[in-house]
């Protein structure tokens, strides 16, 4: 008896995580290079499996009885061996109607503009056209097959008013990339992305900028693995338990960011956070030392602050893509709009906010802050960035241990949130 996922690239996958906190069995990844994936799909050696990328329709071939959902939609991502039969579903499509449903996202009488034309896109254009959509566009590198062109998309449909994301741009590791500049459709209200890791993608976030709607695929993932485990074991199972998965993902894999002026508290703070909530502690600080192999003194006297912050960003970046972290970040960080971008990816940020008469520092590894006059100075000119980049402001002027109950409280409600939009 064998439960997994097949597909060429699974590193990274939540996929065994869902199936086995939502049924009683071992769920295995299983990486197939081309190859391979026919000679596993010959030997037909398992009780049932899921498929992703690349291998949705290449399945198809290999299956005795599709059912008409998966037969419509082109495309295949679960399949049933019954005594040697393999019977094939899909369940993108309720995973992804589950999420537009969950957030409101009216698409009837409306322009969709949906981004990739593989496996994933069939299933996304399979609910478009059953949510009554006006128009649907399909855009993808290459034209054909239903599909536009970027170029014609940007000269003749700039006036979508929802934009979903089925192609792998903007995944792991390359959480930086995103498929498309939202700014550029004056009409847009909400946009959707397939993609979970990370918890909040480039082309969401930058949605969340513009105060457009944005959903990333998370919840797609889960609502379309609990119907597989439905085919899997032939059961009903209820639908909260999408969501009691989805808060506990959320909680275990998304970081805490901690910004604000130096000597606010933030290490110290973070510390105890990471103690209490069983997460690991990581100071960007350090990280530069440890990159550059030199102290941060050294940094600046060596290749002045433009170096020291050209260090700062490369770390950033490298932080940005981890999960279940409590991140110390320098009082500076906030200066570059690259940094905040990446750390909110995987992060809630808060703003640790203190007197400035109580920063002053004789720390050397702060060249920036050894006086009051400096202090203020800075104080002034990085109050509205801290502001902006902060989910949450926390204030630590007194009482430290009440500074840190206030921000667990604090990170819980915006994630509790997050599950209830």
């Amino acid at each position: 008896m064998r439960y997994g996922l097949i597909g060429e690239k699974l590193g990274h996958s939540f996929s065994k995580e869902i199936h086995e906190r939502i049924a009683d069995y071992t769920y295995d990844l299983i990486p197939l290079s081309k190859e391979a994936f026919h000679a596993f799909m010959e030997k037909r050696d398992f009780t049932a499996i899921n498929v992703t990328i690349p291998y949705k329709k290449e399945v198809i071939p290999y299956l005795d009885e599709i059912d008409e959902h998966a037969k419509a939609i082109g495309a295949v991502n679960t399949i049933v061996n019954k005594e040697g039969k393999l019977i094939g579903y899909n369940t993108d499509f309720t995973g992804f109607h589950y999420m537009v449903k969950k957030h409101g996202v009216q698409m009837k009488g409306k322009k969709v503009l949906i981004i990739g034309n593989g496996g994933a896109s069939a299933a996304i254009q399979a609910v478009v056209q059953h949510e009554q959509a006006k128009q649907m566009i399909i855009v993808d590198v290459v034209a054909g097959n239903g599909a536009i062109t970027y170029d014609e998309c940007f000269l003749h449909h700039l006036d979508a008013e929802i934009i979903i994301n089925t192609s792998p741009v903007g995944m792991y590791p390359h959480i930086g990339n995103t498929p498309i500049d939202i700014t550029l459709f004056h009409k847009c209200e909400a946009v959707m992305d397939v993609i979970y890791n990370p918890i909040l993608t480039r082309f969401c976030l930058e949605a969340q900028n513009e105060g457009i709607k944005h959903v990333n695929g998370l919840e797609m993932l889960i609502a379309q693995a609990k119907q597989s485990v439905e085919y899997f074991l032939n059961k009903t199972i209820d639908d909260a338990i999408i969501d009691e998965i989805y808060q506990d993902m959320l909680m275990k894999r998304c970081n805490i960011v901690l910004i604000g002026m130096p000597s606010s508290g933030k290490t110290t703070i973070g510390k105890m956070l990471a103690k209490r909530m069983q997460k690991e502690f990581i100071d960007l600080d350090d990280k530069i030392i440890e990159k550059a192999g030199k102290s941060i003194p050294e940094i600046f006297s060596e290749s002045g602050e433009a170096g020291f912050r050209a260090i700062e960003t490369e770390v950033a970046i490298e932080l940005a893509k981890t999960n279940n972290k409590i991140i110390a970040t320098g009082g500076g960080t906030v200066k570059h709009k690259v940094n905040m971008d990446y750390l909110r990816q995987n992060g809630i940020t808060i703003f640790i906010d203190r007197d400035v008469d109580k920063l002053i520092s004789a720390d050397p590894n702060r060249p920036l802050s050894s006086s009051k006059e400096a202090l203020h100075k800075m104080y002034t000119e990085r109050i509205a960035l801290y502001r902006k980049y902060a989910a949450y402001i926390a204030v630590n002027n007194t009482d430290i241990e009440e500074t840190v109950s206030e921000i667990e409280t604090a990170y819980h409600s915006i994630l509790i949130n997050a599950v209830k939009d």
